[in-house]
C-alpha cells in the first residue's frame, strides 16, 4: 500500500524525530515586532541538526529503513541542506551516504556533508539531472534514493516544525511565511495548519527568478519558471518546478510572493545586526518578505521560518559589511 503523506503522518514523524532533531526555539524580538508593527515569531531552524530543518526529514524517512535498506546505503540530490541532513542521518544509523550535489553548491555546505562521512558526486546543474544521477546511483548500487522533497516520510517530518510552531507560540497566528522551493517545508506545514489551525494563512515565499510555486499556482498545474541567467544567492530554494506530491498539497496556500536578492541580502544582515542569529539566504526569505512589506504585518501576529543557516563565509561576510552587489 502506498504512503500519502497526512497529518497523522506528521503526528507520527513528531514520535520518530523525537530526542534525535532539536525542538528549535520560536523567537521574538522586540526591534523587529516595533518595525513591522506586529508581533513576528521566529522559527530557528538554523539551529537544527546539520543546520536547517531538512534533518527532520532525512531523519525521519532514513531511521524507518529496514536492516536490509540500510546495507544497501543511501543516495540523495541536493543543493545543500537536505545532502548534509541525509550525510548526519546516514553518520548516526551507520548508513553509507552517496550525495549528489552541484559543482556551484557553497562550499560550506559540500564540506559538511563530507565532515558527516558523506561521498559527495558533482555535477553541472545547468547541463546535467540530478534526478537521473541519482536514479542511476541507486539502481546500479542498489541504494535507497532518499529525495529532497517528493517523499511523503520526508513532508511529514518537515511538518513537525509547523507542529512545533503552533505548540509554541502563545496566541493564535494570523499567517505563517515559509519559503517554497520544492515544496516538502511548506507542504509539511500545511498538514499541519489544516489540521489544527485552519484559519492560519499560509504564504509562500520565493527568489523572484524562481517562481514556480507561484506560477504553478497561479495556473492550477505545476510549471517550471523561466531561464535564469544568473543563480540566486538563495541556493537552497533553485529548484525549477515544485514537487509532484507536494503541489497538491500547497494549492491550499493563501498566496505566494517573491523577494529580490538585494531583499534576501539584507534580511540576512538584519538577522545578524538586530536578531544576532546567522541565517543563510535561501533561510531568510520570509524574513526578508516580512522587512520589505509584501506582507501586511501591522497588529498581527505572524509565524515566519528561519529554515537554514549554512551560508558561505565569504558571501556572509560581504553581506554583512554592506559590499554584497546583486546581480542585475
Amino acid at each position: 500500500m502506498t504512503h500519502t503523506a497526512s497529518f497523522a503522518g506528521v503526528r507520527d514523524a513528531a514520535r520518530q524525530i523525537a530526542g534525535q532533531a532539536v525542538r528549535t526555539p520560536l523567537i521574538e524580538s522586540p526591534a523587529l515586532n516595533a518595525r513591522v508593527g506586529g508581533r513576528i515569531l521566529l522559527k530557528a531552524e538554523t539551529l537544527q541538526r546539520a543546520g536547517a530543518f531538512k534533518f527532520r526529514g532525512a531523519w525521519n524517512r532514513i531511521s524507518r529503513l529496514t536492516d536490509a535498506e540500510k546495507a544497501r546505503g543511501v543516495v540523495a540530490y541536493s543543493s545543500g541542506n537536505h545532502a548534509q541532513a541525509v550525510a548526519a542521518a546516514a553518520q548516526i544509523l551507520g548508513v553509507e551516504a552517496i550525495i549528489v550535489m552541484p559543482a556551484d553548491s557553497p562550499k560550506v555546505k559540500v564540506e559538511g556533508v563530507i565532515g558527516f562521512g558523506g561521498e559527495v558526486r558533482m555535477y553541472d546543474r545547468y547541463t546535467e539531472s540530478r534526478e537521473a544521477i541519482g536514479e542511476e546511483i541507486a539502481r546500479t548500487r542498489g541504494s535507497i534514493l532518499v529525495r529532497p522533497f517528493d517523499d511523503p516520510f520526508v513532508i511529514e517530518g518537515q511538518g513537525t516544525t509547523g507542529l512545533e510552531i503552533l505548540e509554541q507560540a502563545d496566541a493564535p497566528l494570523d499567517q505563517l511565511l515559509c519559503g517554497a522551493s520544492g515544496g516538502g517545508l511548506i507542504a509539511g506545514i500545511n498538514l499541519a495548519m489544516e489540521a489544527l489551525s485552519h484559519e492560519t494563512q499560509v504564504i509562500g515565499v520565493e527568489p523572484e527568478a524562481y517562481n514556480d510555486t507561484l506560477l504553478s499556482l497561479a495556473a492550477g498545474e505545476r510549471l517550471t519558471h523561466a531561464p535564469v541567467e544568473r543563480p540566486s544567492i538563495c541556493d537552497a530554494l533553485m529548484t525549477d518546478r515544485p514537487g509532484e506530491l507536494t503541489f497538491p498539497i500547497n494549492r491550499r496556500l493563501a498566496s505566494v510572493v517573491t523577494v529580490s536578492d538585494a531583499e534576501v541580502a539584507a534580511a540576512v544582515a538584519y538577522a545578524f545586526k538586530v536578531l544576532k542569529l546567522v541565517v543563510e539566504p535561501g533561510g531568510a526569505v520570509s524574513l526578508a518578505a516580512v522587512l520589505a512589506g509584501k506582507v501586511e504585518t501591522a497588529g498581527l501576529t505572524t509565524a515566519v521560518v528561519l529554515s537554514g543557516g549554512n551560508v558561505d563565509p565569504s558571501l556572509y561576510s560581504a553581506i554583512i559589511e554592506d559590499r554584497f552587489t546583486p546581480n542585475s
